[in-house]
């Protein structure tokens, strides 16, 4: 018995060493994970095998396009080998987690992709994140390391660098794309290769952010066994080919961006990646021409923007006041997601761009979906799509978890291969936002078709959606609250014809009524993302309540919904 006990203490020392057991990690169960490895949807692969296998297969085909640089696979290949050995040196270690915060360059796949060989932990922040979220991020996770571009958007980095750092114990090393001054040059990292283990593929390979409903942005830890068959099954249902050339117009690090196919998806299937730091059609529209772009991505603020230019530049050809314009015929397929995309603007993408589009509805826990190339034209410009597999489980619920009849609207639920089973470090949370049985409880609100396609409606959580940004209410709520001379407030959503929301503040004052303008900069001295201050603040002298005394936010939003349809109707 006691050479059993002995064994049973190394087994569970051995496997505590593990990346694959980081503490705050919940895996998926044993015996689903065991289905879906037998089923074929994990196949065991890792994201430094799957470059390296590519970067062998295609050497000199061109992988990222980033301004005038043009990097074969090849040459990623070895950037991130050295990369590694660089981190490695400076003494990032297997596990470490190291906060990601670039712009779209072609840096971002040169450190991921290092930091995937040396069995670190990528976790990714987005360019408009400040002072209070990337504190929270490097806190959380007790990053070791913190990568920057120096500047971007005419913002600086490396100060927002200087205020997180100051109050992060365990942040070692700073390191910047660029001009680096007194932190570490990433241009200074690149050593000679060396070998490192192989992690293994349940291991938590990167960590992403939630949309977030409640505070900060929720942390999602994913591992190569989940996230690498949604890139595999996406390029295959998106027809991704070695041929295909990504334009990434969105943030880099969104998951949408990244996964659905994204630039994960394009590198998988041995495509072109070409970075752009502005969507603006002035910035797209010439890589589209000149790179001979297949596909992009886009929220339909952005969608509408291009289409627009599109309409506007045709009425003006056809005015003969202009001419020229960019060739946009290699552009096979639009996708658009992040937001409903309305059914009127979505049927106007094939006639003005003259390319196919793909809705697609999904989030970074999990489950995306996407029309296909072959639905029926109603089901591509009026759903979101389906699930990508068939192994995605999906339940439309009541208020009591009873699944609802077909059609009906309800609370969307789901578990499957890459659907997380739990957020980083939340067990509190994780109670309430997974079932009992493992279903992810989204916060969304749909309506199923008998097809398998999903309608967005609306959603369950108290959360805006400005455009493909997600606001969390009680983040902002609780920022403005440290105000003195707020007594209470309510964030609730408006509607917006351009971001489909935006967020108004029914603020109740404490005092002296202070002025809108003093409550923005108040937020923005609280170093929050510009998308999260509020686009509207009213003043009220008490709140609409619910029957057991809550703040009645529905009243609220029907109230400046109303008040802007009044203005919009004044002569």
């Amino acid at each position: 018995m006691k050479n059993k006990t002995k064994d049973k203490a190394k087994d569970k020392i051995s496997r505590a060493d593990q990346p694959g057991y980081l503490p705050g990690f919940t895996p998926w169960p044993q015996q689903a994970a065991a289905a879906y490895r037998a089923a074929g949807y994990w196949t065991g692969e890792t994201f430094g095998a799957m470059l390296r296998a590519r970067a062998q297969q295609y050497p000199a085909r061109l992988a990222l396009v980033c301004g005038a640089r043009r990097w074969t696979y090849a040459e990623l290949d070895q950037r991130s080998d050295r990369l590694a050995a660089g981190f490695a040196r400076i003494g990032i270690r297997p596990r470490d987690r190291v906060v990601v915060q670039l712009p779209n360059i072609a840096e971002f796949f040169s450190v991921c992709f290092a930091l995937f060989r040396l069995g670190a932990i990528p976790v990714f922040a987005l360019p408009a994140h400040r002072r209070a979220e990337v504190s929270y991020f490097c806190a959380h996770t007790e990053a070791a390391a913190y990568v920057i571009a120096d500047l971007d958007g005419g913002f600086d980095y490396r100060q927002l660098a200087r205020q997180v750092r100051a109050g992060q114990p365990s942040l070692k090393h700073v390191i910047v794309v660029g001009q680096a001054e007194e932190f570490c040059a990433l241009d200074s990292l690149y050593d000679q290769p060396q070998s490192f283990a192989e992690p293994r593929p349940d291991d938590v390979a990167f960590v992403q952010l939630s949309g977030g409903s409640t505070g900060l942005p929720k942390l999602i830890p994913r591992t190569p066994d989940d996230y690498l068959y949604s890139v595999r099954a996406s390029a295959e249902i998106c027809g991704l080919t070695a041929g295909s050339i990504y334009l990434c117009a969105l943030p880099v690090a969104h998951n949408f961006t990244l996964s659905s196919p994204g630039s994960f998806g394009a590198l998988y299937a041995g495509g072109c990646v070409v970075m752009t730091r502005r969507a603006s059609p002035d910035d797209a529209f010439p890589l589209i021409e000149t790179e001979r772009v297949t596909l992009t991505a886009l929220v339909p603020p952005l969608a509408m923007v291009w289409l627009d230019a599109v309409s506007n530049r045709t009425n003006e050809r056809a005015n003969e006041r202009a001419s020229g314009g960019h060739d946009l015929s290699s552009l096979q397929l639009l996708q658009v997601g992040g937001a409903k995309f309305t059914a009127e603007v979505a049927q106007r993408v094939r006639p003005v761009l003259g390319c196919a589009l793909q809705q697609v509805f999904g989030m970074a826990e999990g489950l995306v979906n996407y029309t296909r190339h072959d639905d029926p034209q109603q089901l591509v410009v009026g759903t979101q799509g389906r699930a990508i597999s068939a192994a995605d489980e999906v339940r439309v619920v009541d208020d009591e978890d009873r699944d609802v009849i077909p059609g009906e609207v309800g609370h969307l639920l789901t578990r499957g291969p890459y659907t997380i089973r739990g957020y980083y470090k939340a067990e509190e949370h994780n109670a309430r936002a997974f079932t009992a049985d493992g279903f992810y409880r989204t916060g969304d609100l749909v309506s199923q078709l008998p097809s398998g396609h999903l309608v967005v409606e609306g959603r369950a959580k108290d959360q805006i959606n400005r455009g493909g940004d997600k606001v969390a209410a009680d983040e902002v709520e609780n920022h403005l609250l440290a105000h003195p001379n707020v007594h209470d407030v309510a964030l609730v959503s408006m509607p917006d014809a351009y971001l489909g929301e935006r967020s108004c503040a029914f603020v109740i004052p404490r005092g002296v009524v202070p002025r809108a303008m003093e409550l923005n900069n108040f937020l923005r001295e609280r170093g929050i993302a510009q998308y999260k201050i509020p686009d509207r603040i009213e003043f009220i002298d008490r709140f609409p309540k619910t029957g057991v005394g809550k703040v009645n936010k529905r009243v609220l939003r029907e109230r400046i919904a109303e008040q802007l349809a009044g203005a919009r109707n004044v002569p």
